[in-house]
């Protein structure tokens, strides 16, 4: 099983027929003959010995994956059957590869149909395996068939993937670092709800000796916070802790280098001319060439930009920071390395006082402060809708399809402090027969109507100013995305005594918050915590938290479900009680996020 007798694998590096069928039949050849110790070592250039048996015990090779573009799905159905590739599951979602093709073309994620399909093909020694087939459907005249010319010649999805055998965050922090190890490079990956499955790629290291430049280890289940890490960069195992402190310490150096990387625009730049030079980035930036150099490094080792022979090119990560990216995070980094960032400089002071950092350094809490600036009210807005990625899965909750599917009149949906609109306008564009209500303050108004004008949603959705104390009665489902937190307690149960008092009894509410873990294990929502103290003297909560929060306010919470980037959706009814105080006409709460 572990000898050295590697001639059964293909060692070379021409590139894959572009035809469909061809590509789909090469992949499953080579998917039919491999050993996975044997394709772990030419996947991995020097692994062997005990490494490579501890590697091949805690994963197994799973599929070859490959991008297909049919004009619909009996076509594809068909294609597969030609090459001896019959499914019959149905296609799920993939949103990985959906929001990478975005990234990469510059798409809405909602305007691309990318699904799964993984037809089973046989090992050598009669193993369960697959081809793991990615079919972006391109009707005729999609206008999309540059895409796919692209793509196939690039062939950015073709990749190899071992599945993680019993994953727990030990064993998949030690893969991943074996994988490092031997010069493999972390290039994105993702939490895939549909399939409740955890994708880590990577780049193959030089001199792998296979046709697939990419690699994927995949873990059933939620792993989003060893994701995080291997996103970021993670740490080293073997490092000691002065090593593991001053990575820490230079923290703020990399919030620096990412925003500056936002602020020069340098995403743009490298959108339109991948494979650029520092020379020529340089000229295009009119920046310095020895300063530019140097951050270029910098952030190639975080990876946001890989070295592509004499240049450089953008990875997933990196493309988020192109400002015309669906989903682009550009205005978070400039808020995170800029006011933001200032105002953690007074961190200490929040922990000594409890004044939140902010408003010590500005003298004014953050929404007023933002309030005051238009321009920096709008990088507010557009840094908020950044994360819009966590409400991806939030339109197929329960509560919203039945809502959508209920006999009789439309129903209504109530975004309070909605923002711009991302998330009503997610929801309201799943279901056609779903009407809307954003309730926001009237300086924001104006870019949702814009922004819902643009679409279809825009006709069926009512656009209301007011606060918290203006929630409109008679709704059928209620939205709070992202709102308790920025609050304490007692500011909390008064915007929920708000929602209580005007939901019917019929009436659903869903709030959506990142969740402390209970256990006090490692997650986003422990950064931001800190995040909201400083900033706004808010916090985040466990989900026990907010249902005593809720219970208080005449609510129960029913359950509570993931979201991507750590967010969870809390569900939460009226309770069928007569004590709850209700808040009074006098008790003003102001709208903010």
């Amino acid at each position: 099983m572990y000898s050295d007798d590697r001639s059964t694998l293909p060692t070379t590096t021409a590139p894959p027929p572009v035809d469909d069928a061809a590509r789909l039949s090469a992949a499953a050849d080579f998917v039919r003959e491999q050993d996975t110790c044997v394709l772990l070592a030419r996947v991995l250039p020097g692994l062997d010995g005990p490494e490579l048996r501890a590697l091949t015990d805690r994963c197994r090779f799973a599929h070859a994956a490959l991008l297909v573009f049919p004009p619909d799905d009996p076509s594809l159905r068909a294609r597969l059957a030609d090459c001896g590739l019959a499914c019959e599951d149905a296609a799920q979602p993939s949103v990985v590869v959906r929001d990478r093709l975005a990234a990469r073309h510059q798409r809405d994620p909602k305007d691309l149909d990318v699904r799964i399909l993984r037809p089973e093909v046989s090992g050598p020694n009669g193993e369960r395996r697959a081809v793991e087939v990615f079919a972006l459907t391109l009707p005729p005249g999609s206008g999309a068939e540059r895409i796919a010319e692209r793509e196939r010649g690039q062939d950015h999805e073709a990749h190899l993937a071992f599945e993680v055998v019993r994953p727990d965050p030990l064993v998949l922090r030690g893969l991943l670092a074996s994988f490092a190890r031997h010069g493999a490079a972390p290039d994105g990956g993702g939490y895939n709800p549909h399939e409740n499955g955890t994708v880590f790629y990577f780049t193959a290291p030089e001199g792998t000796k296979t046709v697939y430049r990419r690699v994927e280890l995949y873990a059933c289940g939620d792993h989003r916070d060893v994701l995080d890490e291997h996103l970021t960069g993670g740490r080293d195992a073997a490092e000691g802790p002065a090593e593991s402190l001053l990575r820490l310490l230079t923290g703020a150096w990399t919030t620096q280098a990412l925003a500056a990387c936002a602020e020069l625009r340098l995403p743009e730049v490298l959108g339109r001319r991948p494979g650029a030079g520092t020379a020529e980035l340089a000229r295009e930036l009119a920046a310095h060439p020895e300063g530019l150099a140097t951050l270029l490094r910098y952030l190639t080792m975080l990876g946001v930009v890989a070295v592509e022979g004499g240049g450089f090119r953008l990875t997933a990560m990196g493309t988020l920071l192109d400002e015309g990216t669906p989903a682009s995070m550009r205005a978070l980094a400039l808020m995170y390395g800029g006011p933001f960032y200032r105002s953690f400089g007074h961190l200490a002071h929040t922990v000594r006082t409890g004044q939140p950092g902010f408003e010590h350094l500005y003298g004014e809490n953050h929404f007023d402060h933002f309030a005051g600036s238009p321009e920096l009210a709008a990088l507010f807005d557009r840094s908020m809708a950044a994360s819009a990625a966590m409400f991806v899965p939030l339109p197929d909750h329960p509560v919203l399809t039945a809502a959508a599917a209920a006999p009789g009149r439309d129903r209504t949906v109530v975004d309070i402090a909605g923002g711009t609109g991302e998330l009503l306008d997610r929801v309201l564009s799943r279901h056609p027969g779903l009407c809307g209500v954003l309730l926001e303050r009237p300086q924001v108004l104006a870019a949702a109507r814009a922004r819902l004008a643009a679409g279809p949603s825009g006709a069926r959705c009512d656009f209301r100013a007011g606060d918290f104390a203006d929630v409109p009665p008679s709704g059928d489902v209620y939205l709070l995305s992202r709102v308790l937190h920025d609050w304490d307690d007692e500011r909390c149960r008064d915007i929920l005594r708000y929602c209580a008092d005007a939901m019917p009894p019929d009436a659903d509410l869903l709030i959506v918050e990142r969740l402390l873990p209970a256990d006090g294990s490692p997650s986003l929502a422990t950064a931001w915590d800190l995040h909201m103290m400083c900033n706004t003297g808010g916090r985040e909560r466990t989900a026990d938290h907010y249902a005593r929060l809720l219970a208080d306010c005449g609510l129960w919470l029913v359950g509570h479900t993931p979201l991507p980037l750590g967010a969870h959706t809390l569900h939460a009814r009226r309770a069928q009680r007569a004590d709850v105080r209700k808040v009074s006409p006098g008790e003003f709460v102001p709208f903010g996020r």
